[in-house]
Formats: structure tokens, sequence, C-alpha cells
């Protein structure tokens, strides 16, 4: 497990990632000695791209070691919070709230929900001056190591560490902050996911940068400018800032889309003689003159047709005519003919005679003198770059509503305390649900999974929860976020920040909760699905969330690993290492280390005496004292249990005696000998 890692993360090279996927692409272009053959990689790849050696990147101290961190795995083990987790509300959430370092925490979601992610939205420190934030990522390094590592000389190597040592906040240390985390975000997506980025104008330019570098430039879709202060900040000589940023990006632009999701105003809508909402504007040209359509030149064209409509009694008809030609006895009976034509030429209708009939039927067709438009019932637009707080009566649903675009500071602010029942704020500056809000309904999905690796108060889980009881959707949540010790950050503080930090503090005392950051987003999370539960009409609505916290293993414990020796046959280091983290921490780091997430259908089943954790296609033995009939019965189960097959036995390593792993080794090996020719991997994870 953690010893495992340790070892491995001492070989880790910066390109590993990379040379491994070239492996497994390109295996023709690596010559006998290992060394990579451009020239034959370009012949590979010349008929598809066009290659180009100008490049646009972004200098700053450490890039290598930004991408460095993100190859190194971690160390934490993940620890359920047993209490909260099986609460009738929390057992079956499919929310996760993770108390830890957001760099550990991406890399431990990774194991399971890769490419799984359909948004994220951070809201990271802006790197002000006055907003806290220094550089504080730890890796044991030294500049011997790091040389190597990375390719550079020690003095470069050690100029690094020095950055990394004494907390900075300047923009090279604040760029290799957020470099590996944004890296790890981007494999989170899936292939149509999308990335959303608050920031100001402290690291816009230099966040624009990194965010090409790694989505790439043709994956940004936009840099929305929010009026989050409308009055605009007092403390400028020369423009009141009324406004911060939001970058947006796609894994992949060409699958990546957008709903249209503002409101119509009301003035823009009219109402049709079946009582529906109209857009004045911006009708479409089905029948009748128009620049888009193309010319007639075939004749069978299934949109090579004239219409006879009778608007006295509503009747439509289609038929095939020539330019010329006029069906006098329809025209007669009072219907009036449509015709596309251009230039004295027929051109093509806009759709076939079959969905024009069909759209007739549902009322959506407008008649003028001369063509027949689509009405456009559509009561949403496509959002704007620029959003700015406003009021207005739109068009939602059919109805005329009042709408509200709340995007300010000071609302959220407001909306906290109420939310929480307090006289001052005990967050400074969150987000405004409306505005995420905004975000998240731009993603034309009912169920996907949010994540928010700088959870802060919990912005983005309680605008979820409230999304989901207004538009009956199904949106989950991953929430990351660093339990900072707010009564070392108190002592630390300016004065102005002391007020705030000990309202934070007072509220915690109230709730009784350690002074840990993370726990005003936990209160949030919980006071906003109370609320939410007292009027909501959806009664299988997921309010609960799963709590889990990362941990670096104690000093003692990593002691005790490095002495241990596998072939000793006593038992004493090997229960007390377990005991050190429990069987539940254990369970749930290896769930998510072998992809089955934090809602896995885990089955305990006994083995004379012994219980072992069967998932879909592994069984994990975790426990210590296993004894030969247990494992004689976990043979028998493999050849009489159709249903029972993991495919992979995976041992806790300090729970066994060298004599018993054997055993079970030789015993599973025999298993592909059997009816069933089973080939079981074994692993024996320390």
């Amino acid at each position: 497990m953690i010893k495992d890692i340790m070892n491995s993360n001492e070989t880790v090279l910066l390109n590993d990632k990379q040379m491994e996927a070239l492996k497994k692409n390109f295996p023709a272009c690596f010559k006998v000695d290992g060394s990579f053959d451009i020239e034959r990689f370009k012949d590979y790849i010349s008929d598809k791209l066009t290659l180009s050696n100008e490049r646009h990147e972004i200098k700053f101290c450490g890039p290598n070691y930004a991408r460095l961190l993100a190859s190194v795995d971690t160390t934490t083990v993940i620890v359920p919070d047993e209490e909260h987790n099986n609460k009738p509300e929390n057992k079956d959430s499919q929310n996760i709230y993770i108390s830890g370092d957001n760099l550990d925490g991406l890399k431990q979601i990774l194991k399971s929900y890769a490419g799984k992610i359909k948004c994220i939205y951070i809201d990271p420190p802006y790197n002000t001056g006055s907003d806290g934030f220094v550089y504080n990522d730890k890796f044991n390094f030294t500049s011997e190591d790091l040389a190597i590592k990375l390719s550079i000389d020690e003095e470069k190597a050690a100029r690094i560490i020095d950055l990394t040592k004494r907390g900075s906040a300047s923009h090279s240390a604040w760029l290799m902050f957020m470099y590996p985390r944004l890296l790890l975000a981007r494999d989170l997506l899936t292939d149509d996911g999308v990335i959303f980025i608050s920031i100001d104008d402290n690291e816009q330019s230099n966040l624009k940068l990194i965010c090409d570098d790694i989505f790439g430039p043709q994956n940004f879709i936009s840099c929305l400018s929010v009026e989050n202060n409308p009055k605009g900040r007092r403390n400028s000589n020369f423009i009141s800032t009324s406004s911060e940023y939001c970058l947006i990006y796609a894994r992949s632009k060409e699958k990546a889309y957008f709903i249209e999701n503002v409101p119509k105003s009301a003035s823009d809508m009219t109402l049709d003689e079946n009582g529906n909402y109209v857009h004045n504007s911006g009708k479409r040209v089905l029948v009748g003159e128009n620049e888009f359509n193309n010319l007639v030149t075939n004749i069978n064209s299934e949109k090579n047709y004239v219409v006879y409509y009778n608007k006295s009694k509503n009747e439509i008809l289609t038929k095939k005519e020539d330019i010329d030609s006029i069906d006098l006895k329809l025209i007669s009976k009072g219907f009036v003919r449509y015709a596309s034509i251009r230039e004295g030429k027929m051109i093509e209708n806009t759709y076939t005679a079959e969905k024009l009939l069909s759209l007739h039927k549902n009322g959506a067709l407008e008649f003028s003198s001369e063509k027949i438009y689509e009405k456009n019932y559509a009561d949403t637009i496509r959002m704007k770059s620029q959003l700015v707080n406003r009021k207005y009566e739109a068009i939602i649903s059919g109805k005329k509503r009042e709408y509200s675009m709340e995007l300010t500071t000071t609302g959220a602010g407001t909306y906290l305390k109420d939310l929480l029942k307090t006289d001052e704020p005990v967050f400074s500056a969150p987000k405004n649900i409306g505005f995420l809000k905004l975000l998240l309904t731009l993603i034309d999905d009912d169920e996907f999974y949010v994540v928010d690796f700088f959870s802060g108060s919990a912005s983005t889980a309680d605008a979820i929860i409230n999304l989901n009881n207004e538009k009956n959707k199904k949106i989950h949540y991953i929430a990351i976020q660093l339990p900072e010790d707010l009564d070392y950050k108190y002592s630390n503080a300016n004065a102005e920040s002391k007020k705030s930090i000990k309202k934070s503090i007072e509220f915690l005392d109230r709730q009784k909760r350690p002074h840990l950051l993370n726990y005003i987003g936990i209160e949030r999370i919980i006071a906003s699905a109370n609320t939410i539960k007292s009027s909501s009409k959806h009664s299988n609505m997921d309010l609960g969330f799963k709590h889990y916290v990362l941990k670096e293993a104690a000093v003692s414990t990593l002691d005790k690993l490095e002495k241990f020796i596998p072939e000793e046959k006593g038992m004493f280091i090997k229960n007390d290492i377990l005991s050190d983290f429990g069987i539940q921490t254990v369970l749930t780091t290896w769930l998510i280390r072998d992809g089955y997430g934090f809602n896995a259908d885990i089955k305990a089943i006994n083995f004379e005496g012994y219980t072992g954790y069967y998932v879909d296609k592994h069984l994990y033995l975790i426990e210590p004292n296993i004894s030969k009939a247990s494992i004689a019965e976990i043979i028998y189960k493999y050849e009489v249990d159709g249903d029972f097959n993991p495919e992979n036995v995976v041992l806790f390593g300090y729970s066994f005696l060298w004599t018993m792993t054997e055993e079970l080794k030789i015993n599973l090996a025999r298993l592909k000998d059997t009816e069933k020719n089973l080939r079981i991997n074994f692993d024996v994870r320390y």
C-alpha cells in the first residue's frame, strides 16, 4: 500500500507517463538501445498533422517540477468517517466530501474517476497578496534527486527547492501550485467535459497561458467577465474594478456542447393564437424566398414541393408543381399558394413535406402573404461572455416570471449568513450560487458528476443541491477541501483577518465542530439539505454525502513499514500496523485504487471464521489470523460457486505469515487446472 507507493515514487521520472504512451502506441519508433526515432515518428503522423516548430509558452521557475509533482503518487490513505457515512441520509449517497490536500485528493480520485467527470468548477486562491496564499506543497526531494529526475543542474534544483520551502507567494509559486492540480484535473474530464475556473486580474493572464499549455489553446471556450461587485472596489486610483473572470476550457471542444440557458425577456415574446409564447423576431423561413436553401437539382427531392393553405379552415396541402403551375381549383376554394423561388428558379424548402405537415399539426407555423415561417418557441438564449446583475420579467417554462441574474459576492455572503443563521460572515467572499447554477445549466444532462477541489465554503455543493431541487436533476458532487487549522491561521493573521476568522471559530464552537475550515463547508451542506428537505417535492433527492479524510501515515507507522520483513514468522508487528490504519481505511483506499469508486457493492464473506471482502473482480484479504481451514474454504468456493470468480486476490501483507501467504498462493495457482480454468492474479500489498 504505502510502502509499495514510496518505493515506486523513488524511481518516477518527469515524463514516465508520456513515454509509456509512446511505447504503447508507437513501439516501432524505439530503437534497440531504447532511443526514440523522431524521424520515423514524423513519418507515422505527417499525413494527419501539419508539423510546426513554432510555439508560445509560459516560463516560470519550476514548470517541470510541477509536472513531476503530478506524476508522483500520493502516500495518503482514505479514512472513512464511519459514524457520518452510516447515517440513513448518507449511507447510499453519491455525493462525496473529502477533507485533505487537493493534490492528494485529485491523485486518489483519478484512480476511480479518470474520464468520468463531466464538469469541474474551482475557485482557487487569487494570489492578491492579501488572500493568504503561500506555496506549501511538501515533498522531500534533495537537490541531487531533483536534478536527476528533471535533468537539470543541482544549482537550479536547489533554487526550486528553496522556493517550495520558504512559503513564497510569487507568480512562479502560484503557477507551480496550480499547474500539477490542473494537469490532474484534465484527466478527470470526460471527452465532452468542461472546466470552469474563477480568477481575477492578478493571475488571469498567467492562468490562461498554463491552461493553454495543459488543455490546448484549441480547447479554450471563453473568458467570462462576471460582475461580482457592481459598486466597484474603492481601493483604486484609476479604475474601480467591478468584475472578475471565469475561464472555460473543454477536454475536447469538438465534443463539448453548451445549451442556451438564459431566459428570454417577456418583452421579446408574444402570445400566439394557441396561447404559447413566440419570439418576436428570428423566425426561420421554411417556404418562400430565402438566401440559404439550395436550388432544386432533383425534381424528386423530398424538399421540392409547393404549399396550399386555407386560413379560414386552417387546412394545408403539399404538391409537386413546376414553377409556373398553379392549382386554380384550390385557389378558387380560398387556398393561397406558397412556393420557394429565388431569381426565377425553384429552390428547396427548409424541411421535407412530412415535417412541415407535422409542424402545422402542432401549431408551429406562421403564415405571411408570401412566406411560411417556423415559430420560435425557444424561451432561452445563449449566455453572453459578459455577465451582469439584472432583474427582468422573463418567459420561463411558458409563463411570465421574475428572473434574477444574481452574481454578487455581497449577495452570496448574505445568503450564507441566512442559511447558517449567523449575524456575521463566517467565510470570506463565497461564490454566489446563482452564478454557479448558471454555469451548471449550460450542460445538457440531468445526471453527471461535478468536482470542486477548492471547495471552500461548499458553494458548489450548495448550488447543486438547489439546482437538483429546482430542476429535478441528479447532479452529484465530489468536493475536496484542505482542513486548514483556523486557530493557527488566527494567530498569524492581521487585525482585519482576525475578525473574520474569529467568527468562523465561534460558529464552529456552536456546532461543536473542530476549528478546521472544512467543517464550515460540511455544516453548510447539511444546512442546505435541511432547508430543501423541509420544502422539497422530490422525496427521492440525494441530500446526503459521504465524508472521507486523507491522512498521511504517522512517522511511527512509517518506521514500522520500513523495518517490516515479510519472511518474519512473528505477528506482533503485522497486527500493530493494521491497527494503525484500520480495516475500513485499507479497504476504502484499495477500492479507490482499483477503480471501484466510493459506492462499491462490497460483500463481506465468512471463510470459516475469516472475513474476506468481495467486489466484482477483487477479493480483499486484510484481517490477520487466517487459518488453513479458511484458505481451504476460499479455494472450495472458487470451485463450486459459479457466482464467485474474483480475478484478483489482494492481501494486506502485514497481516499474513509468510507460510500462509505461500499456501494461499500455491492453492490459487492450482485453480488453472480445474474446470473453471481460472488464472488468479495474486497481489500482496505493503
